[in-house]
Order: C-alpha cells, then structure tokens, then sequence
C-alpha cells in the first residue's frame, strides 16, 4: 500500500454521521471523536487478541486496548468465560454478593498498603471518594493535583488536568464553579521546587496530595528519582494524606500496584480500569482508620446502586486470576522494550528528532529531541507529525491512541510477530514523517 492511500470505511462514517446528531460531538468520551489526529473515529464491532475489527471488517493491530484496562487483550476466553456465567446468573442486584468480597480480598492481598477497599463503578468515583476522604479524616479543604495528571472528570480535579482536555487545549471544564476548584492548589510533576513552594506556603490547609505514581494521561512520564520519596516526606510532616491514582498502573507492571516497585506506602490508592477486566469499575482503599469513615461506618457518605456489580466482579477475578498464575508481565514488558528500541533506531536512522518513554507495558512517542518528563516539556512537542503517523499507520492496520497525549499499551496477546509487523510499517511510513 502506498503512503498516500487510505482505507475507505464506510459504514463507520454513516455511524459518526448519525452519532453527530443525537450524541453531543457523536461520541461518549471526547478523544474517541479523533479530532486530534485530524480524522474521524472507526467504529469497532469486536476485538479478539491483540487485534480489532471495524463496522466494515476492517482489521487493526490493538495498541489501546481500552485504554490500558484489557492487559489481557480482547475477548481472553477464562474472562469471557467468567462474565457469560456471572450473567446467567443475574446482571445486578443492589446487594452485596460473594464475588465482591474475593475481589476485594484478592486486591489487598496484592497490594499490602490497602487494609480496607470499598468497591465503586468507575475510577472518577473512585478518585472523588478519595478526595472526599481525605478531606474528612483531615478536617481540611484543599487538595494537591499535577499539571497534566488526570484524575476523572470530577469537578475539582478539572483544573489544568491531562487525557482528553489537554488534547484540546482546555485548562479546564466550563460549568465548573470557581468556588469548587478555588481549594484545589496545581504543582508541576517532576519538579521538586512547586511541590516545597506548596507546601510552603499551604501545607497546613492541605487534605490530600493526588498523584499518578507514573503519569500515563499527557503521554507517559515517569517520576524522576526523589520525586514521590518528597510526595511522601512531606505529606507526613505535615499531616496530609497521599493518595496515589493507580486506575492505570495498578496491575499493569507486576501482580500489584507500582507502589509495590517504588516502595513508597500511600495513605489511599485508587484502582480501575484492570481489575474490571474490561467492564466497568473503580475502587479506593488504604488504611484501616481512613477507611472506615466511609458510611454506613463513618460520616462519609458514598454509595453507588451497581458497585461491585456481579459481572464486572466476575471478570476482574478472572482477569486478576490469570494474571497471578500466568505472570505474563516479563513477556509484555519485553515485547514493549523491543517497540520502544525499534522505533529509537528507525527514528536515528531516519536522522528524525523523537523522545519515547517507556513504564512497563506502556509507552509513549513524543516528536520531541527531549527529555520529555513534565507537562511543560510534553507540550513542546510537535503535533503534526504525530497526526502524520497515526492516520498513516491507522491506514495500514495498527490502531494507535488518537491523540499525540496517551500511552501506547501493550498486552499479553501481543506477540513477536505484531511487534514486527508494526516496526515494519512504522519504517514505511517513518520517512514521510517530519519531526521538526
């Protein structure tokens, strides 16, 4: 195929064409929309392995996988499995059920600094609980967030966040009160000084820190060394709580959260995205005494009709499962290493001037000459050749994350041979690509 020619999909542009007029941008998240890459979205009919296919049959090589929740990849049979049983069974209750109780106990097993965990449906609930938590065992008000981190769409998180509103250019959400975000204080990842500087001059007020252990939603950044060691020092001289946001990272790197590889101890963790092994769910645990200020305990209410909802349980489990017994992360990590070094080389060769971060299983090319390790550095980048490569690349079958802003994912179904395939087109289209 030639650079300049492109896949025709029909039966996608008929759905966004309709979707425009009865959902707002004809999507139910921004980035599915495209507009950053310039194009508009396929419409995906159904997924096995490493691989999708479009409305019009289309195949393409997954390296989004729902946004990092399908470590798996698509439709794993032990998971599919699991949710047709639990749905035989009932698709909800409203009441607390067995599975609900493994999961969670499963999870704290996993990660040692979550004593108790209180299951939700979504990681933006799971984040607003947090925050609400920390304001309520601490008598404070205001919270600590990082430019481009992103913490769901909650009102007081919507303050310079990253994911979809960075693609657009947005500092934040109309319809936002000011008196909501006036207690939520904003400080650069990675930079040492803003962390002290706020402390400094709010340290006593401070709630909570929120954090990303290893920032996945303005493109992947990982913590500089030192830099979560402060989070942690002076969140406890100065009685506020740390939360680290692991919707991404939990169970991404190993049978754990990162903080399992960084040995830094939060006070509450959020979770998502994994361990509802492709269905909707969220979870906020940690110590004992936050914990159990959560109604019907505590003072804190919080409640949700579909938490721990049946099926969604049922495929976390058995996601969780597969992954403590088949251990597939030196496989996946390996294979994302062989990506991030192709793709170095290619780029050399090319003379092109890139930066590509690599977490794990996730990664992140920024046309950038780098470091790239903080907002600031993430928003010099050049957008163009990346639009360039992910329309080219979406035309030869590999399905990249629509916006230059997301981590790459890759999953235990990827193989040798996908990985091949995609530095093999990545070369084909790479000399075309300018980096700037």
């Amino acid at each position: 195929m030639s650079i300049s020619e492109k896949k025709s999909s029909p039966k996608s542009e008929t759905l966004f064409a309709k979707a425009k007029t009865i959902i707002p941008g004809g999507v139910n998240s921004p980035v599915r929309a495209f507009g950053s890459v310039g194009t508009d979205p396929r419409f995906i009919a159904r997924g096995s392995g490493s691989r999708i296919w479009d409305e019009d049959g289309q195949d393409y090589l997954d390296y989004v996988c729902s946004w990092g929740a399908l470590i798996l990849g698509h439709a794993h049979p032990a998971v599919v499995e699991a949710v047709q049983k639990a749905a035989a069974l009932g698709l909800t209750f409203g009441a607390a059920t067995a599975r609900e109780v493994e999961l969670a106990e499963l999870i704290c097993k996993a990660i040692p600094s979550l004593r108790k965990l209180r299951l939700v449906s979504s990681g933006t609930e799971a984040t607003m609980t947090a925050i609400r938590l920390a304001r309520a065992f601490t008598k404070r008000s205001k919270i600590l967030k990082f430019e481009g981190c992103y913490h769901g769409h909650a009102d007081p998180f919507l303050v310079k966040a990253g994911s979809g509103l960075l693609t657009f250019g947005n500092p934040s959400s109309a319809g936002v009160p000011a008196s909501v975000t006036a207690d939520t204080i904003v400080a650069s990842y990675n930079d040492a000084s803003s962390v002290e500087e706020a402390f400094q001059k709010f340290g006593p007020e401070l709630a909570c820190v929120i954090v990303e252990p290893v920032a996945a939603n303005m493109g992947v950044v990982t913590p500089n060394p030192g830099f979560l060691e402060l989070l942690r020092k002076r969140c406890s001289e100065n009685k506020a709580l740390l939360i680290f946001d692991e919707v991404i990272t939990g169970f991404r790197f190993h049978f754990g959260g990162y903080q399992s590889l960084c040995g830094i101890v939060p006070d509450l963790t959020t979770l998502g995205k994994i361990i509802g092994g492709g269905l909707p769910i969220g979870a906020v645990g940690g110590r004992s005494d936050i914990m159990e200020q959560l109604a019907p305990l505590g003072p804190v209410y919080q409640a949700g009709t579909l938490s721990g909802n049946p099926v969604a349980t049922a495929a976390g489990l058995a996601t969780l499962n597969v992954l403590q017994s088949e251990n597939p992360y030196p496989k996946i990590e390996r294979l994302t290493m062989t990506l991030v070094k192709g793709i170095k080389k290619i780029a050399d060769d090319a003379g092109k001037k890139i930066s590509i971060n690599q977490a794990g299983s996730m990664c992140s090319l920024f046309f950038n000459p780098g470091p790239v390790d903080s907002f600031e550095r993430v928003m010099t980048s050049d957008r163009e050749p990346f639009k360039k490569l992910f329309n080219q690349l979406l035309d030869r079958g590999i399905y990249l994350p629509p916006s230059p802003f997301e981590a790459w994912f890759v999953s235990a179904a990827h193989t040798d041979r996908d990985l091949s395939f995609t530095l093999e087109e990545i070369e084909n289209v790479f000399r075309g690509i300018t980096a700037g």
